[in-house]
């Protein structure tokens, strides 16, 4: 009698709320309808969480996902799609070993914007700390914290017991994150120096470009309470997340794939439009409202989309200056546009500044500038979209006086400069001479007299909040 084959592995690194609301209820959703072909396995690079992973591994993998639609209607779902939750250890030999069995046929990722350290260029900034521990720890044949650390450690082992090819498949909110998450870890071990690795990860690897998206707040301890009062189950690895979600992966897969189209994934030959439109409607819109809810005095995302000043600045930069860029797009750029401003609006999610804000030194390169750039490349105005940094800057000189009412965290931010750019006689010339935040376009008159005119703007916009 024929044994049945073993389910293929996707092992994914970050075990964050946004993992546990999107990938895996995708995986969720083809087991229910009767797919057993593939299973998840997770765990994180950090000792991040510790307890909700202590809680995971408690509970067999299992959580309960609440689900807020724009109409406040709640509902809840078990997901057990993560059969194996690897405990943390700073070897990271349990995640070494799944990623170096032959099962094991994508490697996916959740790591943040900043977790990739690549400047406006794509060259890898080994100019930080971690990661030059991480490519001494490489060249010891240790494994490291960082996501290219950590890939060397898993991809090593793989070639070693020669498991096979392997997809990489990020899930971060970085433009072409597949192609530029890969020029990263290929420069990562140009550092090394591992030559054989090098070659092999170039021949048996993939990385398919993707877009992510679905609103996942960090659960607060409400979440676990109207779980509870829901469905009678104490749950403290609850998360949250919006009704709505969305996954477009660019088909790229070296070593097969689960058959996520049968769930609602978009598997596409290009993500570019898909991830245009993500990255500059929503994402630079959403840390728009951030900042100026926050200067605003708003602690929650939903009262600055709300706010009709705050709204005003988000349409007008989407409208004047981003989606003539995008067309002709296979989108309707304006309906996503309202869309999104309506997704923020759901009070329900009570998905906070603080964590829309953070890593403002990674978004603007990423998200913001290549607006305003291609903007001045055709000769056009950036008055709409110079708001966006204005914000940030006067976002950043509330922080440098101490008022910003919650811990700011920025990965890529180097606080020494930041606070010198807010002493400095002009603070908008400094602040637009950083390279690491403009690359090319830093110092350039037409970036400084945009956001200039911008700034004056916005600090009317706190007089009158005042």
């Amino acid at each position: 009698m024929l044994q049945p084959k073993p389910p293929l592995t996707m092992l994914h690194l970050g075990l964050g709320s946004f993992h546990r609301a999107h990938q895996a209820v995708y995986f969720q959703a083809m087991a229910d309808a009767g797919d057993a072909s593939w299973t998840l396995a997770g765990g994180n690079i950090r000792p991040d969480m510790p307890e909700t992973i202590a809680a995971l591994q408690a509970q067999g993998g299992a959580y309960t996902l609440e689900t807020i639609s724009p109409a406040q209607e709640r509902s809840y779902q078990r997901i057990s799609s993560i059969k194996t939750i690897v405990p943390h250890e700073a070897d990271l030999v349990g995640l070494v070993a799944i990623g170096a069995d032959a099962n094991t046929r994508i490697i996916s990722f959740t790591v943040t914007e900043a977790g990739y350290y690549l400047d406006p260029k794509d060259q890898l900034d080994v100019g930080f700390e971690d990661l030059k521990n991480d490519i001494a720890q490489a060249r010891a044949g240790r494994a490291g914290s960082t996501i290219y650390g950590a890939l060397t450690a898993i991809l090593r082992a793989r070639r070693q017991r020669q498991a096979g090819a392997v997809t990489l498949l990020c899930c971060d909110n970085l433009r072409h994150n597949g192609q530029r998450s890969r020029s990263g870890l290929l420069q990562f071990l140009e550092h090394v120096g591992d030559v054989a690795l090098l070659e092999w990860v170039r021949q048996h690897t993939s990385s398919p470009n993707a877009m992510v998206d679905r609103i996942t707040p960090r659960p607060t301890p409400d979440v676990a309470e109207r779980v509870f009062a829901a469905t009678g189950r104490r749950d403290p690895a609850a998360v949250m997340g919006e009704s709505f979600i969305q996954w477009v992966v660019e088909e790229n897969f070296i070593n097969g794939r689960p058959a996520w189209e049968a769930v609602g994934v978009e598997m596409v030959q290009s993500v570019a439009a898909h991830e245009e439109a993500k990255i500059r409607l929503l994402n630079a819109t959403h840390s728009c409202i951030a900042w100026a809810g926050t200067l605003a005095g708003y602690l929650y995302l939903d009262q600055g989309a709300k706010d009709p000043q705050i709204r005003q600045m988000a349409f007008d930069y989407v409208t004047d200056d981003t989606i003539p860029l995008l067309l002709p797009s296979p989108i309707d750029l304006a309906m996503y546009r309202d869309v999104v401003l309506d997704r923020f609006s759901n009070p329900a999610l009570k998905d906070t500044n603080q964590r829309v804000a953070m890593d403002a030194f990674s978004k603007i390169p990423g998200m913001i500038a290549p607006t305003i750039r291609e903007r001045l490349a055709r000769g056009q105005t950036a008055h709409s979209v110079a708001v966006l940094p204005a914000l940030f800057l006067a976002y950043l000189q509330r922080w440098h006086r101490g008022q910003i009412p919650y811990t700011y965290q920025d990965q890529v931010m180097n606080p020494t400069v930041a606070h010198a750019m807010c002493e400095a006689a002009d603070p908008v010339a400094a602040f637009c001479a950083d390279k690491l935040l403009w690359g090319d376009l830093a110092g350039d008159a037409r970036l400084v007299n945009a956001v200039r005119s911008a700034f004056a703007r916005v600090e009317q916009f706190e007089q009158e909040r005042a």
